[in-house]
């Protein structure tokens, strides 16, 4: 990314929104969402979040490791494409290990499942939408009665 700006406004969204959902796409070229929990603290053109391996979302990285992850909080919206990786690496799961993530593993940190999945972005779609509430609200009513989009924020993809 080359805009200080940009990187400011996906960390934030993604700060506020902390769920993510994670579009990967199966043997048949099926589409699946699903939502995850963001375990970073900080983004740096990778996003992590906690798996079990194995399980039908590994399985279909491993097939088709392209997936999109969607974000939103009332700051903006993101879609992040990118190319997903399972990692069991111990260090990183001990830094990113939580009472979120023990109650989704049966044996807890030793549970033989436990599991990352990694993210590298390649490219983010922003709608950053931080404008006050009365200011989008004048927005959507000057839209209806010009019939003209309202302007209540700013879309723009950046290559990371």
């Amino acid at each position: 990314m080359n805009d200080q700006s940009d990187i400011e406004i996906i960390r934030t969204i993604l700060k506020a929104a902390r769920t993510a959902t994670v579009t990967t796409r199966s043997h048949g070229d099926a589409l699946h969402s699903r939502p995850l929990g963001l375990v970073q603290d900080d983004f740096t053109n990778t996003l992590w979040f906690f798996t079990q391996d194995p399980s039908p979302k590994t399985s279909d990285i491993e097939h088709h490791p392209e997936v999109n992850v969607a974000v939103s909080d009332e700051k903006g919206h993101l879609s992040l494409s990118g190319k997903a990786s399972i990692d069991r690496d111990p260090a990183l799961i001990d830094k990113f290990w939580n009472p979120w993530a023990e109650a989704w593993f049966d044996g807890g940190r030793d549970d033989p499942t436990v599991a990352l999945l990694r993210v590298d972005v390649d490219t983010v779609e922003i709608w950053d939408m931080d404008k006050p509430a009365i200011a989008k609200g004048f927005e959507l009513v000057k839209g209806l009665l010009t019939r003209n989009p309202p302007q209540v924020g700013d879309s723009r993809t950046v290559d990371v």
